[in-house]
């Protein structure tokens, strides 16, 4: 065998192999906790709905009997945590090429992609083997040319630069609708800091509790995420267990009920529901759209605030507008949540792609020999990995956008009325202690020009007595 034979054959086992390596690599990676020294932990794992195997790890959550307190919590978990805010530039190529056999979209399509391989692999050894072998006429009828696939690749991309579009549209819309929920809830918190007389100090804790649980409640709505067996075995005969009535049957590993409402079983000192109270969580646990439970609850305690010369009609409304808001993103999420991509046109697509994968091999086989299985290889992990990036982000709030660090940052800036260290700072805009009015008088301007308030009014009245030129005759002559 020729030695550029030896090398070909060399590349596609490697490629073989690299797919083999990519099929067992694990596509998430665990996110450490900052937990506080001094606490016993204990680790809750979740099942999400959709996926009864796919295990996510839940904020590690201290078991001492003392009772619940939001700086606790704030020592325990990461509120601060940033946005998967990442940007790869042109100088990151050899980062991006060195994480390949790491990437879960590698991970996604390595079925596609390593029949497809195989395939373009068995066409050119059998396309040489009739060279070698003198069937030359059967050789030539294995090769269809590249027109037809030239014809075709143009609708191809057509359908998956629609899709992906399509599916980016939504992420954007999921993000914008999530980014409008953490406005709401810093207004209405701003709100009620402002008018903390008159709507009072245990009201104004209770709004808050509510607005930092709100979009705990509404990721668990659009993403279920209920203990495994394990978990629910150990909270099975202690008070931390809550069992929550969900309105449709999602299969997970520890239960095996169908149709009608199932049980999904929560930890109370996990986010939110350690911000509740238990007659509150009993009757939220049995509600089948807590999110909107909570926009009611809200809306319950802003009416049974009192009217007098501060708080008024008008600010009570302000504060039900807000709510609204909150409400009409809830059916925001569930739109984009609930309503997929019409299924002909992404059957057709995945149709359309697969059958043009499989039959290229025959249009490249006459020109590239025993490097069709590599190239066609790489192409289909192109083409594949374009229509997995558009059916990943079909549905945001299943990865793509981090709903965990936008509920922190929710948490973070609402609930400072419990006195909590991740949101004093705040608190302080609206407190004027140890401030004195003539201290910003002793402050400069942009320029650095310090002038004090007395000194500006000196200067102007200065300006004011200045005299004013005489003025000549009419019948004076100027030289």
């Amino acid at each position: 065998m020729a030695p550029i034979t030896k090398m070909i054959l060399a590349i596609q086992l490697s490629c073989l192999l690299l797919l083999l390596a990519a099929s067992k690599v694990q596509p998430f990676q665990s996110v450490k906790i900052r937990p506080s020294p001094s606490r016993r932990e204990v680790t809750l794992s979740y099942s999400t709905g959709s996926d009864p195997i796919a295990v996510s790890s839940s904020p590690t959550l201290s078991t001492a009997p003392s009772p619940f307190s939001t700086e606790d919590l704030d020592n325990q978990i990461d509120t601060y945590a940033d946005p998967n805010d990442k940007r790869y530039s042109a100088s990151d190529w050899a980062h991006n090429m060195l994480s390949l056999p790491y990437s879960t979209i590698l991970h996604e399509i390595r079925g596609p992609v390593g029949w497809i391989t195989a395939w373009s692999t068995l066409v050119s050894l059998t396309y040489k083997m009739c060279q070698w072998n003198g069937m030359q006429s059967l050789a030539q009828k294995m090769c269809l040319g590249p027109t037809p696939h030239s014809l075709i690749a143009s609708s191809i991309g057509l359908l998956l630069v629609f899709r992906t579009n399509s599916a980016y549209q939504r992420f954007t819309e999921g993000r914008k609708t999530w980014e409008q929920i953490l406005n709401t809830c810093r207004d209405i918190t701003r709100m009620t800091s402002v008018y903390e007389h008159n709507v009072g100090l245990k009201r104004k804790q209770r709004i808050q509790r509510l607005l930092a649980a709100f979009p705990y409640v509404l990721q668990h709505h659009i993403q279920p995420r209920c203990l495994d067996h394990s978990q629910c075995k150990e909270l099975e005969s202690s008070s931390h267990a809550l069992v929550l009535n969900e309105p449709r049957s999602i299969s997970i590993s520890h239960t095996k009920k169908r149709g009608g409402s199932r049980e999904c079983w929560v930890d109370k000192r996990a986010l939110p529901w350690c911000l509740l109270p238990d007659p509150v969580l009993s009757k939220l646990g049995n509600s089948h759209n807590r999110p909107l439970w909570v926009t009611d609850r809200l809306s319950l305690e802003i009416t049974e605030i009192k009217y007098d010369d501060n708080f008024t009609s008008r600010e009570r409304l302000e504060l039900l507008k807000h709510t609204n808001t909150l409400s009409k993103c809830i059916g925001h999420c569930e739109r984009i949540h609930q309503t997929a991509v019409p299924l002909n046109y992404a059957r057709h697509a995945l149709r359309s792609l697969t059958l043009w994968s499989f039959t290229l091999p025959f249009g490249v086989v006459d020109k590239l020999g025993l490097l069709t299985g590599p190239v066609v290889g790489i192409v289909a992990w192109l083409m594949y990995g374009v229509y997995e990036i558009g059916h990943r982000i079909e549905d945001p709030f299943q990865g793509s956008l981090r709903l965990t660090d936008l509920c922190n940052a929710i948490y973070r800036d609402v609930m400072f009325g419990d006195r909590n260290q991740a949101g004093m700072r705040r608190q302080s805009a609206f407190r004027k202690d140890f401030e004195k009015e003539s201290d910003w008088d002793r402050v400069g301007d942009a320029f650095g020009v310090c002038r004090t308030e007395k000194e500006i009014l000196e200067g102007m009245l200065e300006q004011e007595t200045v005299e004013e030129p005489e003025l000549l005759p009419d019948d004076a002559v100027q030289i």
